[in-house]
């Protein structure tokens, strides 16, 4: 089993723990309503996907 051989500084640990923090999500605008949203995914507002629909307005609003 594999054991540390000195005690790793906190200068040390924390540097390496630099890119750790969180980084904000990625968001697009929807081409049909323009909310945002995330991408390659369907859009929460309207249901399109790209350019076509893919659900319908009343599945919509009974989510």
């Amino acid at each position: 089993m594999a054991v540390p051989r000195n005690r790793t500084s906190n200068s040390r640990k924390n540097t390496r723990r630099s890119h750790h923090a969180k980084k904000p999500k990625n968001t697009v605008s929807c081409v049909n309503c323009q909310a945002f949203r995330i991408p390659h995914t369907i859009c929460e507002s309207c249901g399109f996907y790209h350019t076509r629909a893919v659900k319908t307005a009343a599945a919509t609003v009974a989510e």
